[in-house]
């Protein structure tokens, strides 16, 4: 299964005003929640620029655009087909969390309203330098927009130019298990983290790793699929020479069945590193070596409006040792540490109406 959509989201949850409220959830003797940003449209990958700058990846509202199944393959029912539109976007804030746009008018698609509507856009952020790089996963023909193509892009001057086609590239070079019913023909990436003068992108529902380098050339460091089958992996990080990987894993949601994976760049071997979460969307690590891991939702059972609140943020300590950071996050979609030391939340990310999404800020004590 795909990353689905929350077929609810925001009509159950407070009126659409908002997330529950923080002082019922958070923990007060661990954590101090501030939500820095609201007015957001489905927030998704955070990134921090080298000056300290937070970056926000916005994944719109979708569109009415559509193509036909003359025009390419689509998206299987009852997830496609696909509409979309120009409405995802790239978001800065200044110190007084002031936000700025400095892209706009980008790819952003929606799911059938059957399946819940689920929108994509830009999906992550990364710098190489100061040069700006966005991981696309609202475009392409079978999401409703053609001529377009899902891809990484680099950010000038407003505008998004293309670095690496990722449409062409898994249509190409397919993984040994994909799952026929539930095909995304252009993907649905998730996340990327830079390394050096390259990025990592990961890829939910075919299950890849690939590697993109600045000058545009693609290559595949893991089929996850291979190993693993369709577990659906969404965020990933490289700590201390390995990369670390969390998986969504299938609905109906069976909670503690997500894991934290482990994959040797020099081995290719991936291992369970941690287990017992839930909806794994958000993984990093603190400067101790703690790892850190959003589960969007805990309860079982579909999607449903009551999985508002019930994301959460658990922290493995480098022995193995496991306790709740935080709990009350409403559909979560990306985690990082800040070079503050606080985790920065993207919430409110999934199927929302206009205008809901937030960022939380989280203090550790």
């Amino acid at each position: 299964m795909k990353i689905k959509p929350i077929a609810l989201l925001c009509a159950a949850v407070v009126g659409c005003t908002g997330a529950m409220p923080i002082s019922s959830h958070a923990q007060p003797d661990k954590v101090k929640v501030k939500v820095i940003a609201t007015g957001l449209e489905n927030p998704r990958g955070l990134r921090f620029s080298p000056e300290g700058v937070l970056y926000v990846a916005e994944a719109g509202l979708g569109g009415d655009l559509s193509t036909t199944p003359d025009q390419c393959m689509q998206v299987p029912g009852p997830v496609g087909p696909y509409t979309g539109g120009f409405t995802s976007r790239i978001s800065k804030f200044d110190s007084r969390w002031v936000r700025t746009t400095v892209a706009d008018g980008l790819p952003s698609n929606m799911t059938n309203p059957i399946s819940g509507g689920f929108l994509t856009g830009v999906a992550d952020l990364a710098f190489i330098g100061n040069r700006l790089y966005a991981l696309m996963a609202g475009a392409g023909c079978s999401h409703g927009l053609l001529n377009t193509v899902n891809g990484v892009f680099r950010v000038e001057d407003q505008t998004l130019n293309l670095v690496a086609n990722l449409s062409a590239y898994q249509q190409t070079h397919p993984v040994e298990h994909p799952n026929p019913p539930d095909f995304e023909p252009d993907g649905t990436w998730f996340s990327m983290v830079r390394l050096g003068d390259a990025m990592y992108a990961i890829e939910p529902n075919h299950g890849e790793l690939d590697k993109i380098t600045a000058s545009g050339e693609i290559s595949r460091v893991s089929d996850i699929s291979a190993s693993e089958g369709h577990i659906v992996p969404t965020s990933v990080v490289f700590h201390d020479g390995d990369f670390y990987f969390g998986n969504l894993g299938l609905f109906p949601i069976v909670p503690g069945s997500s894991n934290v994976y482990k994959l040797n760049p020099r081995t290719g071997k991936i291992t369970v590193f941690a287990s017992g979460f839930t909806t794994v969307e958000g993984i990093d690590f603190d400067q101790k070596g703690d790892l850190y891991v959003l589960d969007s939702m805990t309860n079982p059972g579909l999607p449903m409006p009551t999985e508002a609140g019930s994301g959460t943020i658990v922290r493995v300590n480098r022995w193995g040792g496991t306790d709740t950071v935080l709990t009350g996050l409403s559909f979560p979609s990306a985690m990082i540490f800040g070079p503050d030391g606080k985790l920065y939340v993207s919430n409110l990310g999934y199927a929302a109406p206009p205008g809901v999404g937030e960022i939380w800020q989280i203090e550790l004590k």
